[in-house]
C-alpha cells in the first residue's frame, strides 16, 4: 500500500474520520484542504482512489468516504481552461 505520506500528507483525511460528528460540509472543507496540499505533480486520482480503498470497509456510511466517492466519480481526464496559450498573439 502506498505510504500515508505521499497520499495524505497533513493527515487531513485520517484526522477527518476521528473526528466524532463531523458534517459532509465540514468533510467537503477538509477534502478541499487535501486536495490543495497534495504536490501538484502528484497523481491526485490515484491518491484518492487509494484512500478510499482504504478507509471504505471500515467506514461505509462516514461522510468523508461519501465525499471521497463523489470525487472518484467526478474525476475525468485534466482539462486545459483557458490561460494566454489559447489567445493568439498579434
Amino acid at each position: 500500500m502506498t505510504d500515508d505520506t505521499i497520499i495524505d500528507p497533513k493527515g487531513l483525511i485520517r484526522e477527518a474520520y476521528r473526528i466524532d460528528g463531523i458534517t459532509a460540509s465540514e468533510c467537503r472543507s477538509v477534502f478541499f484542504d487535501w486536495a490543495l496540499s497534495l504536490p501538484a505533480d502528484h497523481d491526485s486520482s490515484a491518491a484518492l482512489k487509494s484512500l478510499l480503498i482504504r478507509y471504505e470497509d471500515g467506514a461505509p456510511d462516514h461522510p468523508m468516504t461519501d465525499v471521497m466517492r463523489l470525487g472518484v466519480s467526478d474525476m475525468g481526464p485534466p482539462r486545459r481552461r483557458g490561460g494566454w496559450r489559447s489567445r493568439t498573439r498579434n
